[in-house]
């Protein structure tokens, strides 16, 4: 991996704001989200935060949400 998405798995998360995504549902399974620099963003388990969060550029973001909306995932 080399890169903007290098970058983004290199940038240190311990001091990320996480909040819970507006699309959990309130049966507690809780999707999380930090800002990463330059709009990107990293997603993480509520129930599982220890585990490596996958990390977004702002165009795959872009698209993963949109196929979210769509219905698609």
């Amino acid at each position: 991996m080399d890169g903007p998405k290098a970058e983004l798995y290199a940038y240190d998360l311990s001091a990320a704001t996480w909040r819970k995504s507006s699309a959990s549902g309130a049966e507690h399974n809780c999707v999380q989200i930090a800002n990463l620099p330059g709009g990107a963003k990293a997603v993480r388990d509520s129930k599982n935060p220890n585990r490596g969060p996958l990390r977004f550029t702002v165009s795959e973001w872009a698209t993963f949400r949109q196929g979210l909306l769509d219905g698609e995932l």
